[in-house]
């Protein structure tokens, strides 16, 4: 099977952005993990498939897989890219575009600056939402959560924006122990189905730096949806104001929340890499 893909990235983030609505497409783990891998295959962070949607009101259905062949339900960069993928290509005439993804509609606008603006919905501090298992004393949206790893307890803040995001307050991102922490609590058993780590440093009520770790992909130059949830920690907890820029190692988004039940909304690029074939 040969197909044809676009290779893109958001800050970094990087994406094999494949139309499976013009070609017949059925991948398995396998072929996922082979087009994923940097020394064997293409190489990204994930797999985006450009599907026909199911939902009425949507133009696409958008679906992800992490680069260890798992489908995830919403990647913040890869929503960006879908929506310069589908317009560049010609797939729609609309710069406003309506998206089903696993969890649920999203809406991306194609600002005239080239950035990409994606609605993201509201963020969930229900721990049943990620899923999350809060301790007995926890209230259900408690500002922080304490949780215990290798002995240690840190303080995070849990919350869902389409996937699940754990936050963590650092002094230093530069000194944080992304890696060794990230994948410990990852896996950490409060959370049953894994969680995105997200490790964050406020500069002031406007600004801060973020490393992530993201669930089945490990750090990664960029994470939409780990700016989205950091931001909407710190909003939550005061530390923030509603319009936030977040500097990540591939580069800078900004996110919009005005609180409570508003919708959160994420600007940033999205860039075209190159175009090409394999054959699987």
């Amino acid at each position: 099977m040969q197909i044809e893909f676009t290779k893109m990235h958001g800050i970094g983030n990087d994406f094999v952005v494949i139309d499976a609505i013009n070609q017949d497409i059925a991948l398995t783990g396998d072929q996922v993990r082979f087009i994923a891998d940097r020394h064997f295959g293409v190489g990204c962070d994930q797999l985006l498939l450009v599907e026909r949607p199911t939902l009425a009101g949507a133009e696409f259905r958008y679906r992800i897989y992490n680069a260890d062949g798992g489908e995830v339900q919403q990647c913040g960069n890869g929503a960006r890219c879908f929506a310069r993928f589908v317009y560049d290509r010609g797939m729609t005439g609309s710069t406003s575009i309506a998206v089903e993804t696993a969890a649920g509609m999203i809406y991306l606008e194609l600002e005239d600056d080239g950035q990409v603006t994606v609605d993201m919905g509201v963020p969930s501090f229900d721990p049943g939402s990620l899923p999350f298992v809060p301790a007995e004393k926890d209230e259900d949206e408690a500002e922080y959560h304490q949780l215990v790893v290798n002995g240690e307890k840190y303080a995070i803040g849990a919350v869902s924006v389409g996937n699940p995001h754990a936050v963590l307050l650092v002094d230093s991102v530069d000194e944080a122990p992304v890696d060794t922490l990230g994948a410990a609590i990852e896996s950490h058993e409060r959370f049953p189905e894994r969680v995105n780590v997200g490790f964050m440093e406020v500069m002031d009520r406007s600004l801060i730096r973020l490393r992530v770790f993201e669930r089945g992909a490990g750090e990664t130059l960029a994470c939409g949806t780990g700016a989205c949830a950091a931001v909407a920690v710190g909003i939550h907890n005061s530390l923030l104001d509603n319009t936030v820029k977040v500097e990540l190692k591939g580069g800078y988004l900004t996110i919009r929340w005005p609180g409570n039940d508003n919708t959160l909304l994420m600007t940033g690029p999205a860039q075209t890499v190159y175009q090409g074939k394999i054959t699987l």
